[in-house]
């Protein structure tokens, strides 16, 4: 095979005029609505009005894009400091998905209380349009041909395209990994699967467990995506560094996975507040929880 005749997808959506709109926008756009969507649907059946959920959003999502950016520049500043001029250039990627988090989770937090909704149900519900969302968003990487692996094992570049065709990736992925001579991990189909998996959890298994806590889908989205982060962050070749030798994904993912696991550790010792969803449908707690 020729190998220097691929080339790589379009990142451009849709050109009109001056304006440019690229695959990365669409994708992570689409995200935020299907997670819109599916928070209404879940909010209507707990008994939250829809707009909640609007505002919660329209307000959000420009922190959450903000917190993202501020997080990336922050880790990135040798580079921005030089040039600041790219510091507002989002689309061409370089938005921290831990950055949107902490960001959405700050604001949600007052929100919620502001609007007397529990917090630790709102949560739960956004935990599940968060994960199926970033599944989503990480193909926008992938158009970006970005946030992608190290080189695939083969000494050869038919080795390395047929590790990568063994794993049963399809041709149209394997071709935008050709980057730069080489093939590449897609570590966002990696990560896109995992959190696709984790969704399924959430919504065949979890969801149908009476005795679970009000919040501990949340916790169960924070440790299931934190470990899977952990493990994708290992071989990507973009990571933000806290060290020389710690990758700030990682460190951040270990730190989630130990404060969620004694919260929910604690709150189950305790006994304090706690509100099943079993005995959440028999009173509809969640409106003092």
């Amino acid at each position: 095979m020729d190998h220097s005749t691929i080339e790589p997808l379009n990142r451009i959506f849709l050109q009109l005029g001056p304006i440019t709109i690229y695959w990365y926008a669409i994708l992570i756009m689409s995200g935020v609505a299907l997670g819109l969507f599916l928070a209404i649907r879940e909010g209507k059946r707990m008994g939250i009005n829809p707009d909640f959920f609007y505002d919660l959003v329209t307000y959000g999502l420009p922190i959450s894009i903000v917190g993202a950016r501020i997080y990336y520049v922050v880790f990135m500043w040798d580079y921005y400091s030089v040039h600041p001029e790219d510091i507002i250039k989002i689309w061409q990627g370089g938005i921290a998905i831990h950055g949107a988090i902490i960001a959405a989770f700050i604001f949600g937090y007052f929100f919620c209380k502001k609007r007397n909704i529990s917090v630790w149900l709102t949560a739960d519900i956004a935990a599940t349009s968060f994960i199926i969302a970033q599944a989503i968003g990480r193909w926008g990487n992938f158009m970006n041909q970005e946030a992608h692996g190290g080189v695939v094992p083969g000494s050869t570049l038919d080795a390395q395209r047929e590790f990568l065709q063994s794993l049963f990736i399809p041709d149209f992925i394997v071709n935008n990994m050709y980057i730069n001579g080489a093939y590449y991990h897609p570590t966002f189909l990696y990560e896109s699967l995992w959190n696709v998996i984790g969704f399924f959890i959430i919504i065949l298994i979890l969801r149908k467990l009476s005795k679970l806590l009000v919040g501990e889908i949340a916790a169960f989205y924070a440790v299931w995506y934190s470990i899977g982060r952990y493990m994708v962050e290992g071989m990507r070749t973009d990571s933000l560094m806290l060290t020389e030798s710690i990758r700030m994904a990682q460190f951040i993912s270990i730190l989630t996975i130990v404060l969620v696991v004694a919260v929910v550790a604690y709150r189950r010792i305790t006994k304090k507040n706690l509100v099943t969803y079993q005995s959440f449908y028999l009173n509809e707690s969640h409106k003092s929880a």
